[in-house]
């Protein structure tokens, strides 16, 4: 095994002789050595953040399985930081590719799909939950994940999400689901004794599963330009979500994605009568 390792060293270091020599006899193939490099970089910066995003979710798995559900939040925040800012790069950078959007679909799988299922199957108290229904009814948490990855495979065929979303997209479920915790740490014990009830966390479960596979159109929160007029009910979410999270903070999430559902299904019905 040494001998194989020392033949490998000993090739690279060959061939990055030659290289270099080559290199410094004929600028022009420095110049082609040196954009290769800027090109090949270039188009992998946007999977590396992808798989920040997927490497952010792994590490919210591992501390929601040991009951660090706060935390395991935060990663599906920094998660949902990465899943944005790997399509802006991918754009402004001009590079796209085919593994790049399946990469991406895997690890929002992982990061808005497997985590948030372990959070809400963690929330289900051991013994209220045998109460209503038996031990069986925290595993339905994991339905979560299940429609998370019919609605990406879904995503990743629908040629008509291209300027809005059909069906709730799966970070704002995370980002749902993540508040919880949250609002159950609230100093309301009755708010906060809902918020782990079996059934409600049931409930939740099955309306976030349906909403993710659902027809309803919801707006793109992509700007494509900067004027009100176009982007009226844009602006109106982010405004009410502003304050709410300075009011409310994270407890604010589950009215924020409501607005944002109530406001698209309006966009979408004074659309409709425009037509």
């Amino acid at each position: 095994m040494k001998a194989f390792f020392l033949a490998w060293k000993e090739a690279f270091l060959y061939y990055f002789l030659i290289l270099a020599d080559n290199c410094l006899l004929y600028p022009t193939l420095a110049v082609g050595f040196k954009n290769g490099i800027v090109a090949s970089m270039k188009k992998h910066i946007p999977n590396t953040i992808t798989c920040l995003n997927l490497f952010s979710g792994c590490i919210g798995v591992t501390l929601a399985f040991e009951g660090e559900l706060i935390q395991a939040g935060y990663a599906i925040i920094i998660a949902a930081i990465f899943d944005f800012f790997d399509g802006l790069v991918a754009r402004m950078l001009h590079v796209s590719s085919p593994i790049g959007k399946e990469l991406d679909s895997l690890a929002d799988m992982v990061s808005f799909g497997f985590l948030p299922s372990v959070i809400i199957f963690q929330l289900f108290e051991p013994t209220t939950a045998i109460a209503y229904g038996g031990e069986w009814i925290k595993y339905s948490a994991f339905l979560i994940a299940i429609f998370s990855a019919l609605r990406l495979a879904k995503f990743n065929l629908d040629t008509r999400q291209a300027t809005v979303f059909i069906g709730l997209p799966t970070p704002a479920c995370a980002l749902f689901i993540l508040s919880l915790p949250h609002i159950a740490l609230s100093k309301d014990p009755v708010i906060s004794a809902y918020v782990q009830h079996p059934l409600i966390l049931l409930i939740l479960i099955l309306a976030l599963s349906l909403l993710m596979v659902s027809e309803i159109p919801l707006m793109s929160l992509k700007f494509k330009d900067l004027q009100f007029s176009n982007n009226w009910y844009r602006y109106v979410l982010v405004t009410i979500s502003i304050i709410l999270l300075v009011v409310l903070k994270i407890s604010a999430i589950p009215i924020i994605v409501i607005t944002y559902i109530i406001l698209s299904l309006t966009q979408h019905h004074k659309l409709s009568q425009q037509l």
